[in-house]
């Protein structure tokens, strides 16, 4: 399916708003496996709308609407749309009523041109508004789809993704699977996976990065249950065999959920010692409900006599290699073990910048340490960005290393 979207209003071309709501669709269409091909904005004005829906309905299946749904002069996109198709508008009480009940519960006085918005085309279905006065229209013409959303993006979401989504989905069966990588870069891993992707137009394949993390989208669809299913579970595994050590979750879950759920399994308490990350670790972890049963303490060791004071860091270790090295990463991970009397202890040493940073030891140079009584690891990394971008990627790759220690035991 190929999908259009038509925003409404003269303040988008005037910019003085941003156009979220273009983005916000097509990355929500993108993961159910529609095609967005079109973006078109364009003022308030009736003849240049109908000349939009015209072209809409001769390159794509699906348009959507957002903006014009209003109760003043300046909102006629229904209006248009319906002349277009050649379809009357008609007064439905249910949603006249509804509109009436939402200005009683604010106790706003309705005022007669609100009833405009009770109009909708005829053979079309309303798409309820729960928290505005504007409802929704999804229209099915001849083998196209029409949905019309009001502007305020905070209601345009919330219909699309609660009511739009469905109606869209009720014609043709969508599965779909989110697949969570780490420590692999977007355009390396689109490399990786090109023969998939390119191989396959259904199911669908996209990726999607954010700092540190890239989610790979995959959306099957069809009209048999078992043959959706079936592609589905065929892609994920080819995609599982290109990257395994990549993927730390198919469940859409934080990395630091997936260790959580590890340390649980194994029934460990773990503590962090933290540096370069000032607590963001600790941080992360604790945001985890029920996270209590697996967390013993983080400790942050930012000095060189908190480090030996807390963690038994010698000084001898620290004045020969530095506070920024693997002896004192190790050191840091084996004293908090032994003060903690934990089952695993995680430490982190760092260069976050933006200063302090030298030929050897360059910012963004991190030392991870893990420990248990039986085995002492420890992991060196180079990370790049600013300050506040180094600490969160080092905060996500010890929890990837607490992963694979984990995973291997």
């Amino acid at each position: 399916m190929r999908a259009e979207i038509i925003t409404v209003g003269s303040e988008i071309i005037l910019g003085s708003i941003l156009n979220t709501n273009a983005q916000y669709l097509t990355r929500r269409l993108g993961e159910i496996g529609i095609e967005v091909l079109y973006h078109t904005s364009l003022r308030d004005n009736k003849e240049q709308l109908k000349h939009v829906i015209e072209n809409g309905l001769k390159r794509v299946d699906l348009l959507i609407f957002t903006g014009g749904l209003g109760p003043t002069a300046d909102d006629f996109t229904k209006e248009v749309v319906s002349e277009t198709l050649g379809l009357r508008l008609y007064l439905d009480n249910n949603i006249k009523n509804s509109i009436k009940s939402y200005f009683d519960k604010t106790n706003k006085t309705m005022t007669s041109n609100n009833i405009k918005q009770a109009y909708i085309p005829e053979g079309s279905k309303p798409i309820k508004n729960d928290i505005g006065t504007a409802p929704g229209i999804f229209i099915e013409w001849q083998d196209k789809i029409l949905v019309l959303l009001p502007g305020p993006p905070r209601e345009m979401k919330l219909m699309f993704n609660k009511y739009v989504i469905p109606l869209i989905k009720q014609d043709y069966i969508i599965r779909e699977a989110t697949i969570k990588t780490i420590g692999i870069g977007e355009s390396y891993l689109e490399t990786i996976l090109k023969d998939i992707i390119n191989s396959r137009g259904n199911p669908s394949i996209a990726t999607y990065a954010s700092e540190g993390v890239v989610d790979i989208k995959v959306v099957a669809k069809g009209n048999n249950e078992e043959e959706v299913d079936l592609l589905l579970k065929e892609t994920i595994e080819k995609i599982r065999n290109k990257i395994p050590e990549n993927i730390y979750s198919y469940n859409n879950e934080t990395i630091e959920e997936v260790v959580f759920k590890l340390l649980k399994e194994k029934n460990f308490k773990i503590a962090f010692a933290e540096s370069c990350t000032g607590g963001l670790i600790a941080s992360k972890f604790t945001k985890i409900p029920g996270v209590s049963e697996v967390f013993d303490r983080g400790i942050v060791t930012y000095s060189n006599v908190s480090k030996i004071e807390e963690l038994n860091v010698r000084k001898s270790t620290i004045k020969k290699h530095g506070a920024v090295s693997k002896k004192v990463a190790m050191e840091m991970a084996k004293g908090l073990l032994e003060k903690s009397n934990v089952d695993i202890a995680l430490s982190i040493t760092g260069l976050a910048g933006p200063s302090t940073g030298s030929e050897n030891k360059p910012v963004g140079l991190i030392f991870i340490g893990i420990a248990t009584k039986e085995k002492l690891i420890t992991i060196e990394s180079r990370l790049s960005g600013d300050r506040e971008s180094i600490q969160n990627k080092a905060s996500l790759k010890a929890f990837n290393e607490l992963r694979k220690f984990l995973i291997n035991m």
